[in-house]
């Protein structure tokens, strides 16, 4: 293949403090600073891989992340995809999600992997997913 995944997913939020808190406790992302992105905009980086950053903007006046809809009805972006690092993270994680509310902790079985769904602070949907041929831990 000619890529190696994703480099950084782009989102709009009110409040990047309380998005930087959510993904540091469940995924241990590191959120770098926030710096001015042009005339009443902000830009953060929240490193959640090792190659793949969240680039979170908040724009004045902006109302998109308000805007909450169901599965397929949320535009060209409908949810994040994540790969968790190993079995044993994946269950890290689902625990994780489970105490900070943004997932009832359900575990879906897709044929190759095992996916969980949850919901960070801003509403947005995610997904965790480990391939079953992963190597357990």
């Amino acid at each position: 293949m000619l890529l190696d995944g994703i480099n950084h997913i782009a989102v709009i939020s009110h409040d990047v403090q309380r998005l930087g808190t959510f993904y540091e406790s469940v995924f241990d992302a590191v959120v770098g600073e926030t710096r001015d992105h042009g005339p009443g905009e902000t830009m953060t980086n929240i490193r959640i891989g090792p190659a793949t950053v969240l680039n979170v903007f908040v724009i004045d006046g902006n109302t998109e992340a308000d805007r909450q809809t169901p599965m397929w009805g949320r535009g060209r972006l409908d949810h994040l995809g994540l790969s968790a690092a190993s079995h044993e993270a994946f269950e890290t994680i689902r625990a994780r999600l489970i105490e900070s509310g943004a997932s009832d902790g359900t575990v879906n079985d897709f044929e190759s992997e095992f996916s969980m769904f949850f919901r960070d602070p801003d509403g947005l949907e995610g997904e965790v997913l480990i391939s079953k041929s992963a190597e357990r831990g």
